[in-house]
């Protein structure tokens, strides 16, 4: 008996298991390296559609510009207030590296991309087994492969979402730390990630609030002196970094006018049905759409009204079961809480074209996702053990789906042309999409099968200077001068001070032997524009012909 005792013992120990059934530090490394390793070698093939994927909408403005690529260009990144389109400057920083180590290879940038978003979901896998949360791997496996996360991951713009996520959950995980020790060089490391987070996208300001909602779900009270103080300097900073990235929005991007004026009422109907439309998609990822339809938000309308009040019947609903568990009233303040500076309370520029956006919820989306493979993962340890083999085949057939499903959803931004099409397809109305087909097939020297697609643009957004003026030069291209000649006029009707408009207006009327009126049209870009050099050469081409 002895020795069968003795030969259990070694059995167990071989296997990394203590008397207590609970693993040794050394194989809890070994498998979460190996769970590490399956994460990422997943998540690159379910991207490999996306890893030659040519540049998109906004990418040409992500990807350092000629005039930053120099060393001092790190310096206009960091201190120059629009000398890139955000002030993201260690986003901006991390494009500047890119550019040095792979110059305009897309595929650099995929794979880094891809690489941040494998790092993010090895990261939560570290958050969710410090916080002994059930079913941390099949959480870590939904957050890597749900389609609903492609935009993020396959868009080379939203380098933003992958890199800011490493620093969230970084900063998530050693704060964690700090919590159980007070060392305060742990403090300040979780700080610095957390900077870091804000520099690379101000999403990441709503971290003190979602580790507040962590430990009330883990001790079912928050104190002040142990839980909030700590945590004041980050909402602080939260605080400031929002509301600058909010002004920028306002001011320099131009998040203002007409498509963003609503009342407080409409915000609240917005929000409510914007909550409920990420979570559709991440239960029931169909139809992922580049850019989703824009609602018409209207007060006068009853049934806009359901969406906030099911949220908050919702929320209610969860306070009131608090007593038996925390646990879905914390994912679903995570979830809110984090989708807050999205939900239309704060002008945000894409609003302009759509609500909503795949990539808005990257980070909010790990709330539900933990509590439904944690809720999961619990059920299936109380079947009978004949039938237990059942909830891991389930589980991996669901992340096998889900992956299939990245997978196809992926190859649809391998090129521009494919991924507007792909959503014209499905969203008749992105004028957007339609504009910008328009200008792929123009640059590629195809003027005559761009015009339908502008004229298409028109007829949903007939108040488009630019696409006026992309109609014009097509039709300019295709020997319909004077048509052009029109649309030339009504963009500048639209936008007195367009200096292109008048410059190409100029090159019609000159192509039509008027003289007089060309000079007139290039005179005029240059006082608006003095230093608009197309329009001083087709001035001074001019001239000699008078």
């Amino acid at each position: 008996m002895a020795h069968k005792a003795a030969k259990a013992k070694r059995q167990r120990a071989r296997h990394g298991l203590l008397n207590t059934g609970i693993p040794d530090k050394t194989v809890l490394q070994r498998d979460l390296l190996w769970t590490a390793a399956l994460l990422v070698a997943a998540v690159l093939v379910a991207y490999f559609p996306a890893l030659h994927g040519k540049l998109l909408w906004d990418d040409e403005a992500h990807v350092t510009q000629p005039a930053l690529r120099a060393l001092d260009g790190l310096w206009s990144i960091w201190f120059d207030l629009g000398a890139t389109q955000q002030y993201y400057p260690l986003l901006h920083s991390a494009f500047w590296l890119d550019h040095k180590l792979w110059g305009d290879a897309v595929v650099g940038y995929h794979l880094v991309n891809i690489l941040f978003h494998a790092a993010a979901a090895s990261l939560l896998l570290l958050i969710l087994r410090r916080l002994k949360i059930p079913g941390a791997a099949l959480a870590a496996a939904i957050f890597a492969l749900h389609p609903v996360y492609v935009e993020s991951v396959a868009w080379i713009t939203e380098q933003k979402n992958a890199l800011s996520a490493v620093f969230y959950f970084g900063a998530m995980l050693v704060y964690l730390r700090f919590d159980g020790d007070r060392r305060r060089s742990v403090y300040f490391l979780a700080l610095g990630l957390f900077v870091a987070g804000l520099l690379t996208k101000t999403v990441t300001a709503t971290l003190p609030a979602a580790l507040l909602v962590i430990f009330w779900w883990q001790r079912g009270r928050l104190s002040w002196r142990r839980d909030v103080t700590p945590l004041v300097p980050w909402f602080a900073l939260g605080a400031a970094a929002g509301l600058f990235t909010a002004w920028v929005e306002h001011t320099i991007i131009g998040a203002k006018g007409t498509a963003f004026e609503f009342s407080p009422i409409e915000r609240c109907l917005l929000a409510g049905r914007v909550i409920w439309f990420y979570l559709a998609k991440l239960f029931w990822p169909v139809d992922l759409l580049f850019i989703y339809p824009r609602w018409e938000v209207n007060a006068s309308v009853w049934w806009q009204y359901l969406f906030p009040l099911a949220a908050i019947a919702l929320a209610a609903a969860l306070w009131l079961i608090r007593g038996r568990s925390r646990a879905p009233l914390a994912a679903l303040l995570f979830f809110t809480g984090s989708l807050f500076p999205v939900l239309g309370f704060f002008n945000v520029y894409p609003f302009i074209f759509s609500f909503v956006a795949d990539h808005f919820q990257y980070l909010a989306s790990v709330g539900i996702i933990v509590l439904v493979s944690a809720a999961a993962t619990t059920l299936w340890a109380r079947v009978p053990q004949r039938a237990r083999w059942a909830g891991p085949a389930l589980c991996v057939a669901a992340v096998g789906a889900l992956g299939a499903l990245t997978f196809r959803q992926s190859g649809i931004y391998r090129d521009p042309l494919t991924l507007y099409r792909a959503t014209l397809d499905k969203n008749a109305g992105c004028w957007m999409c339609s504009n910008n087909i328009g200008m792929v097939l123009a640059d590629a020297g195809r003027p005559r099968d761009a015009i339908p697609y502008y004229e298409q643009t028109l007829r949903i957004r007939p108040n488009l200077p630019e696409t006026h003026n992309n109609l014009a030069n097509a039709l300019q291209q295709t020997g319909r001068a004077p048509e052009a000649i029109a649309y030339y006029r009504e963009a500048l009707r639209l936008k007195p001070n367009y200096v292109e408009a008048h410059n190409n207006l100029g090159a019609a009327l000159f192509t039509m032997g008027k003289m007089s009126e060309a000079k007139t049209e290039y005179e005029a870009a240059l006082r608006i524009n003095p230093d608009f050099e197309a329009a001083r050469e087709n001035l001074s081409l001019l001239k000699p012909r008078q």
